[in-house]
């Protein structure tokens, strides 16, 4: 019995070790990608990244909805941030690391399909891997269109000249402002959360908006109902470095006030997997599906995200105690809030105060407030951003 259970042991271990090779791999010096490289036209458009290891991408976008694509390439490293000027479909691109290896982002200059995926292992004098991502203009995404060589970037139409200069490296920040619709949250003496949140949301959305470093997605920008379970999909499916949920506290004595931000507790760790199961977007992208080893990564990934979580929550309390706003005694706390749950989203839910004590409600409905609270806010992303590039850089 206890040598079984010693097989047992060493059977975990030997699997927990591949894992952490696996991520040890994607977080090496050397980066994964070693170049992008475009070719063709607004009819097709070839994007090659030049790699020194295998990979398999995961769509996240395909330009269907913004004209914005994102692939993920999970266990492929990238040392700092890359980005270039644009060609054809592409008007620019940027690749970034994420928790579990890189990220591609490509602005595309119209309506664009993608025609086809695929990996070309080092051959034919190319000492490299190539993933190859085949666009194609939506209006010839029907039609029959010339055949793109395998083996570079080459087409028959005539290249554009590339586009200078690139677009700006911007970070996706996804707001939620909280309830909504039919779910109108607590009730102050003048009205209820819902309001209060929709109110701090446009006015952060403006706010880092204004600075031309950040996208901006909101969960909700009027006053309509969104369901707990379709705002954290919103994020991932928006390539979200950072999601921040919006709410106004309530308790049964009007005498309480103060903000608090919340972030995922231990606890809460399985209903993140079960949330992410019903596509299987890990399982589907990691170690060619062996799910023993995709589990520890993905617990891996998590641990990643928690901590870049409360590391960006303690910058928001920082940030909001620099500007006199008062904090609740204990101000940073844990739980299994649903909009908390993505495992590979750095994600906060703040409370920004109490919308039933008559001096939060005052301070959060009043426009000079709201912006005090939401500049402080502002002031945490960028810190926060400005610590990740530090990273990065390293």
């Amino acid at each position: 019995m206890r040598s079984g259970k010693r097989g047992l042991a060493a059977l975990i271990a030997g699997t927990l070790c591949v894992a952490v090779a696996a991520v040890s791999q994607a977080s090496a010096a050397g980066g994964g990608v070693l170049k992008v490289r475009l070719g063709g036209d607004r009819a097709e458009t070839r994007i090659v990244i030049d790699l020194d290891r295998s990979a398999a991408g995961k769509v996240i976008a395909d330009g269907a909805d913004d004209h914005r694509l994102i692939i993920n390439l999970p266990g492929v490293n990238v040392d700092s941030a890359l980005q270039g000027g644009g060609q054809g479909l592409v008007g620019a691109w940027m690749i970034d690391r994420t928790a579990t290896g890189a990220r591609l982002k490509v602005d595309l200059t119209g309506d664009a399909v993608i025609k086809r995926r695929f990996l070309l292992p080092p051959a034919d004098g190319a000492a490299t891997y190539r993933y190859v991502i085949d666009l194609a203009s939506g209006a010839a995404a029907g039609a029959s269109a010339p055949t793109l060589r395998a083996d570079g970037v080459t087409f028959i139409s005539q290249p554009m000249p590339m586009r200078a200069p690139p677009l700006a490296l911007k970070k996706i920040v996804v707001i939620d402002a909280g309830h909504g619709g039919k779910d109108p949250g607590a009730l102050g003496a003048t009205g209820y959360e819902k309001d209060v949140t929709l109110a701090a949301a446009l006015a952060l959305k403006a706010r880092l908006e204004r600075s031309g470093r950040y996208r901006v997605v909101m969960t909700r920008d009027s006053d309509v109902y969104v369901p707990l379970e379709t705002r954290v999909p919103i994020a991932r499916r928006a390539g979200a470095d950072l999601f921040i949920s919006l709410h106004a506290d309530s308790g049964p004595n009007t005498a309480n006030r103060g903000a608090s931000v919340y972030t995922l507790a231990d606890r809460a760790v399985s209903r993140s997997a079960k949330l992410v199961s019903k596509d299987d977007w890990f399982m589907k992208a990691s170690l060619q599906g062996d799910r023993g080893v995709s589990g520890i990564l993905f617990d891996l990934t998590q641990r990643a995200t928690k901590n870049r979580s409360a590391s960006f929550a303690e910058m928001l309390l920082d940030r909001i105690s620099d500007s006199d706003i008062k904090l609740l005694r204990r101000s940073h706390r844990e739980a299994g809030l649903a909009v908390l749950l993505a495992p590979d989203v750095p994600a906060v839910l703040l409370e920004m105060g109490f919308v039933n004590n008559p001096d939060d409600e005052s301070f959060l409905r009043d426009p000079g407030g709201r912006g005090k609270m939401m500049n402080a806010v502002a002031d945490s992303i960028d810190a926060y951003f400005a610590q990740e590039t530090r990273l990065a850089a390293r």
